[in-house]
């Protein structure tokens, strides 16, 4: 009788890990980080520009503000694709796919000024930020254990920097030259990148073999879609207006269909259940509301600075000052990647979380206080900027640390899909904000300084619920894999096995063979009430062990065998009797 053989399942890989201080380790982590922070600079460069690029592209202001909008929307439903393909197809592939489709928007932005051809090339640079998730699972798979949180913090850490950086670098740029020139240089940025991961990232072994849920993407998109319309609609003319219920209406069934969907999934895009787990689901909401603090910082620094003096609180800088004034911010951002990581390390990722939301708390109460004089104004950022560099390292760290190896990219995906949610709420949010409460100039229409107020008092709210989150998010969040051992391990070595005697077969079974001891072990099959298996071979395989009795969960799931790594699935419960 043929016995079929399983291949082994729930082994650990065996992964070459490569230590940080090494050649290899160390251009592994400039790579990745200088990834992070390209895709970071690719989305937030245009925030200084906002108010000349109605001027620029022949539209309106609403209309405008799209162009920053969409990229965090691709972003939101893009990643969490991205890292489920990481799992599935590998994470380097899609790692130079997300940088390839960075450059072909870059390159369509830089050869047109037309709002139709914008938004398009826009979105495309929005679907490189799943390069964060998925340069930490591959530094996951990478490094040692004890690296792990530095590299997470410093991935993390790359977000921010490169938000708070890539303004007054585009700034520089717009200010001197044309402003399609930005879009050529991150093209020759992703380019390089691209050659370079394809030297350096070597695919990871780790995998998770499953298929894509297209129907699920298709549903995120249109509910997240219908979602900022609504913020958007909402914070120009009102929460009461019919529009605004009925896109809030199509918002709430959209969203409500696709989750029973991703639950009856077999291998949906955004796995609720890993989602639901208290560490995740608490780091998750965590980064929505971390995510809403720091993009309204990001967005309203450069543009307050910029408000005329004849509005009566402005100081009238120019657009490369208003992105030098977030230079410190990015700054500190860079100085506490080390710092969140030895806090990771000593206290938990808990703690970095919980410090992190409320220094940002604190930095919008002093942006409440006081937004009038630049020192004030700076130093606003500056306390912002080191509660969100605490805060984004603290928010990853929890997530790795409370989903097993396999999942990582998946459940990195979730988390900067919230965090992107957050963004692209705020940033409509803004939009429509700045856009109602404003006041007639000889430039035009500028914010009143209310609305710079209501923006902080709202950002500092999402503050709080951040704080919230993570105070609700247990303090040990580590995932434990399970591990089932055998209940009774068959003896080698030339020790003749037991027999087995059995009435109703009349061939004999072989437990295991004589092969070497690379080869799987054989599949034992399911036998009726009563029924025997004669066999009087030897196992003569040293390292070929099995299990002789498993229990109704065992049944469900594979036994991890000894040292062997060998699994053995559904093995039956037969009793040796003399021979």
């Amino acid at each position: 009788m043929d016995v079929p053989a399983l291949h082994p399942i729930d082994a650990a890989p065996t992964v070459p890990l490569v230590a940080v201080g090494t050649g290899r380790g160390r251009r592994l982590a400039v790579v990745l980080g200088a990834g992070g922070v390209l895709t970071a600079v690719a989305q937030v460069w245009l925030v200084p520009l906002l108010p000349a690029l109605p001027r620029l592209t022949g539209s309106s202001a609403t209309s405008a503000s799209w162009l920053i909008t969409v990229g965090l929307l691709v972003a939101a439903v893009v990643t969490p694709l991205f890292g489920r393909a990481g799992d599935i197809v590998g994470k380097r592939r899609m790692l130079l796919v997300a940088l390839g489709v960075l450059v072909a928007g870059s390159l369509l932005c830089a050869v047109s000024s037309q709002l139709w051809l914008l938004i398009p090339g826009r979105g495309m640079q929005g679907a490189c930020l799943a390069v964060v998730p998925l340069s930490i699972s591959i530094l996951r798979d990478e490094l040692p254990a004890a690296r792990v949180g530095a590299a997470v913090a410093m991935m993390s850490a790359t977000v921010g920097v490169g938000a708070v950086v890539g303004i007054p670098f585009g700034a520089l740029i717009v200010q001197y030259t044309d402003w399609h020139v930005m879009f050529w240089v991150i093209a020759a940025c992703g380019l390089t990148l691209l050659v370079a991961a394809r030297m350096v990232v070597r695919e990871s072994p780790v995998r998770e073999p499953a298929r894509f849920d297209t129907h699920g993407a298709v549903g995120l998109a249109a509910g997240l879609l219908c979602g900022l319309l609504t913020v958007s609609q909402a914070a120009a003319g009102g929460p009461l207006r019919l529009r605004v219920l009925g896109l809030a209406t199509a918002t709430l069934v959209i969203l409500v269909g696709w989750a029973r969907r991703q639950v009856r999934t077999v291998d949906p895009l955004v796995d609720l259940r890993l989602a639901a787990r208290r560490p995740v689901l608490m780091a998750n909401l965590a980064a929505l509301g971390v995510g809403f603090a720091f993009y309204a910082n990001a967005m309203c620094t450069a543009l307050l600075v910029q408000v005329p003096k004849e509005a009566g609180y402005g100081l009238g800088l120019s657009v490369l000052a208003g992105g030098l004034c977030l230079l410190p911010a990015g700054l500190v951002m860079a100085a506490l990647s080390p710092l969140s990581a030895w806090i990771t390390t000593t206290r938990g990722p808990r703690t970095t979380l919980l410090l992190g939301t409320n220094i940002l708390t604190a930095g919008y109460l002093l942006r409440l206080a006081d937004s009038h004089h630049l020192i004030m104004i700076i130093l606003g950022g500056v306390v912002v900027a080191a509660g969100t560099a605490l805060a984004y390292s603290g928010v990853s760290m929890l997530t790795v640390q409370a989903v097993p190896r396999g999942q990582t990219a998946a459940a990195g995906g979730i988390t900067v899909l919230m965090r992107m949610v957050g963004q692209a709420t705020c940033s409509a949010a803004v939009a429509a904000i700045l856009g109602h409460l404003s006041v007639a100039t000889s430039v035009g229409p500028v914010p009143t300084l209310a609305a710079f107020r209501t923006v902080f008092a709202i950002a500092g709210l999402a503050a709080v619920f951040a704080t919230l989150a993570a105070i609700l998010a247990p303090v040990r969040a580590r995932h434990r894999a399970r591990r089932l051992p055998p209940r009774r391990l068959i003896p080698f070595a030339n020790t003749p096995a037991p027999a087995l005697t059995c009435g109703s077969c009349a061939p004999s079974l072989s437990l295991a063979s004589a092969a070497p001891a690379t080869s799987a072990v054989p599949f034992a099959p399911a036998l009726p009430p009563g029924a025997a298996v004669t066999s009087g071979a030897a196992v003569t395989a040293a390292s070929a062990v099995s299990a002789v009795s498993a229990s109704s969960a065992t049944e469900r799931r594979a036994a991890t065998i000894g040292w062997s790594q060998w699994a053995v699935r559904r093995t039956p419960r037969v009793a040796p009797t003399d021979s």
